[in-house]
């Protein structure tokens, strides 16, 4: 098999969802006739950590980790100075790493006999790191994959740099779009957002999306549950645009006007927060016996809630750039069979998938009406016991790992 080395800062035991597209990758390519061999960082003190993601990695396959370098994860006197300095560091708190980890990667790749290296960002350091490689290597052969684009990213666009920093990121992305013999994001917004942005032509530019593993549901209770209560269920961060305000707004006048009767619905959310925070914000609205905060979960355990819900919930904010990107979810609750209420930009690549794929209802993030609308929708039907629906089967199985893994194998098959 051809050797390629997977350079993935956000690696397992790393938890959240920026590690699942990378291990999932690892864990396919040998079927297309790639050895993965993979380059990350070691533990350390990782804010998030789920040893269960590390399962996906197969048996033989090998994982070189070097220090983390990695400032934000500082602890006691020097953790609030840490932050601080992660936040000025450029592009990413993940500069260090990638400088530290340059004579030990060229190392690797000399010894492992490597042809391909694949680097994988978020952080954008990883994109650094191979550039480094490609300038000292000009063999080697390079794919730089974006799950979520650099500068235009919607976080920061909310947040701008200073016009220094702006230009110097600039000028790295450009490079990194420039040198790598392959690139690689995950919507075709935001393909075209790079190529617009960037003036270049992009015949070298191609589009994987995320998606969910089938065999992470193996063994599960897929049958629809027999809840009391109308129990939804909301997986992932809440953070920057992704607030859920208006899900609040909407639910509280469901609640106030009789249409949801207090003891009959209950929301759960799934994810690492602040969780005084988000408690004050829910009590506020007067739905403190209606949620329930359970925390970050291991990502079995959140198929298992999914699995457990009656509907799901996506929430995405609007503002500029927001069309460009699937929120990661989606692709997980395309597949647990339950219906979706998302709650996104209604023009957005996202909003797209969910009616092509037909997982559910789409409310626009910012319209209350039409989120009171579609939850009492799916209400009404569940207590009729008809809530169900048909999803389009073919577009879901398009978004199969294995099957994305195979796109990846192609890229590199045409290098």
């Amino acid at each position: 098999m051809k050797k390629v080395l997977m350079i993935a800062n956000q690696f397992p035991p790393m938890g959240g969802s920026g590690v699942q597209r990378s291990v999932k990758f690892v864990k396919h390519l040998r079927a297309f006739g790639y050895e993965p061999v993979v380059f990350t960082r070691e533990v350390g003190n990782m804010l998030l950590c789920d040893d269960s993601l590390l399962k996906d990695v197969p048996k033989g396959v090998k994982v070189y980790r070097t220090k983390p370098w990695e400032c934000t994860e500082f602890s006691g006197i020097m953790r609030i100075p840490g932050k601080v300095l992660g936040k000025i560091m450029i592009p990413d708190s993940a500069a260090l790493w990638a400088k530290a980890a340059r004579k030990k990667v060229i190392d690797i790749i000399k010894n492992e006999d490597i042809g391909i290296i694949y680097t994988t960002s978020a952080p954008y350091s990883d994109h650094l790191l191979g550039r480094y490689i490609k300038r000292k290597m000009p063999d080697i052969k390079w794919v730089a994959d974006f799950r979520d684009e650099w500068t235009n990213n919607p976080y920061i666009l909310d947040s701008p740099y200073n016009p220094i920093r702006t230009k110097i990121e600039k000028d790295m992305e450009r490079s990194v779009l420039l040198e790598a013999d392959m690139l690689i994001t995950n919507t075709p917004v935001m393909r075209s957002n790079f190529i617009k942005n960037n003036g270049i032509k992009g015949d070298n530019f191609f589009v994987i999306p995320n998606g969910y593993d089938k065999e992470d549901f193996e063994g599960l209770d897929t049958e629809s549950p027999n809840n009391k209560k109308f129990t939804m269920v909301y997986t992932g961060a809440l953070y920057g645009r992704r607030k859920p305000d208006t899900l609040f707004e909407a639910l509280r006048e469901l609640k106030d006007e009789g249409k949801l009767a207090p003891e009959s619905f209950t929301v759960k959310l799934i994810g690492n927060y602040y969780k005084d925070k988000l408690q004050a914000q829910i009590d506020g609205y007067g739905l403190t016996k209606e949620f329930e905060i359970v925390g970050y979960l291991p990502h079995i355990e959140c198929i298992k809630q999914q699995l457990a819900a009656d509907a799901l919930v996506l929430l995405e904010g609007t503002g500029r750039g927001s069309e460009a990107f699937y929120t990661g979810k989606i692709f997980e609750y395309m597949n647990t069979g339950r219906p979706v209420l998302a709650v996104l930009p209604e023009n957005g690549a996202a909003a797209d998938l969910v009616r092509k794929s037909g997982i559910g209802i789409v409310a626009h993030t910012d319209t209350v009406s039409r989120i009171k609308a579609a939850v009492l929708d799916y209400y009404n039907r569940w207590q009729e016991g008809c809530l169900t629906f048909e999803p389009n089967r073919s577009v879901i199985e398009s978004f199969e790992r294995k099957a994305l893994t195979a796109e990846l194998a192609k890229i590199f098959d045409r290098l």
